[in-house]
């Protein structure tokens, strides 16, 4: 099989598109035909030795996938030769097939687009779980999505709108903005033609009562400060390049919550859970109150710039590759 493969740390351009012998599927594992991987930021801090996880090298980088049961490991039930499923692999999906522990795989139903059923595990599931688990999110509520244009951003704005929540999205351009209002947000905020706070003001009033930030970097502290009473600030991932350092004495004065979300973590501590939202977010698909967008599609040997693409905040919505 061909597979983009990590060899060493550094940037997309490191990668290099090789030949590898045909994974076997382990007990507990298929292997799959792999029809198309989402493309997520954390692919790119991965091959830079930046990220949580920190694979061995060498490595195939891509996290989720979808695509056709090619063979079934021992004591495998749910699973069949043929069928269609979506599945986390962790790393592994940038590959023509890929081995993937049979609990992490779920079946695609049909009416479901394999390239977005590739793409919705872990930007919606990580939306899906900030707002539900962690933020409590209530109809009513304004919720505030930085960077809300990217994967987890637009996934953010339709699922807290599917929710009942009232959204102000915050975006870099005027067309990322058109794209949140097309996608259900009742307000947008333009941060680089208008200042942050000053935005809030405009949209939120007394302060949203919930942020859902994937950004960081120099638009943390801003937000949280502009939160409003009992808020809950979403701490998602650092698009943005910097941690930022908020000072602590914000979260008493406005008697809010920095709330930590590790969907990673989140998968293998409540396997359970993390399913039971899947196939309510796929029904949610199906019913048309979620439209998930794929943006663009990318070959495998064009797979890094699909990474520079990510880094530079050049995306929309989902980008899958499809090998």
């Amino acid at each position: 099989m061909r597979a983009v493969v990590c060899t060493k740390w550094g940037g997309p351009d490191d990668l290099e598109l090789l030949t590898l012998p045909d994974p076997v599927a382990a007990p507990g594992q298929v292997v799959l035909k792999v029809l198309a991987a989402g493309v997520n930021f954390p692919d790119v801090l991965i091959i830079q030795n930046k990220y949580q996880v920190k694979p061995e090298l060498p490595f195939i980088p891509g996290a989720e996938v979808a695509g056709e049961v090619l063979h079934v490991g021992a004591g495998v039930k749910h699973l069949a030769v043929g069928d269609r499923v979506a599945g986390i692999c962790n790393v592994g999906g940038f590959a023509e097939q890929v081995a993937v522990d049979a609990a992490k795989c779920m079946k695609i139903p049909v009416g479901l687009d394999q390239n977005v059923a590739a793409g919705i595990l872990l930007a919606y599931g990580t939306s899906w779980h900030a707002l539900q688990d962690r933020a409590a999110l209530r109809p009513g509520e304004t919720l505030l999505v930085l960077g809300a244009a990217g994967g987890v951003g637009l996934a953010a704005v339709e699922i807290g709108k599917a929710m009942g929540a009232r959204i102000v999205a915050a975006a870099s351009t005027e067309d990322k903005c058109a794209l949140c209002t097309a996608h259900g947000a009742d307000a947008v905020i333009n941060y680089t033609a208008e200042d942050l706070r000053a935005g809030v003001k405009r949209t939120c009033g007394a302060g949203p009562d919930v942020i859902f930030d994937p950004v960081g970097g120099d638009f943390s502290e801003p937000a949280f400060r502009s939160i409003g009473w009992r808020g809950r600030h979403l701490v998602i991932g650092f698009a943005g390049g910097d941690i930022p350092a908020i000072p602590l004495n914000l979260t008493l004065l406005k008697g809010a919550s920095l709330v930590g979300v590790f969907w990673g973590a989140y998968t293998q501590r409540e396997p359970q859970h993390f399913t039971a939202g899947v196939e309510e977010m796929v029904r949610w698909i199906l019913d048309g109150r979620l439209k998930p967008l794929v943006s663009r599609t990318y070959q495998l040997e064009d797979t890094p710039m699909a990474l520079k693409d990510m880094a530079a905040r050049l995306v929309t919505g989902k980008i899958v590759v499809t090998p």
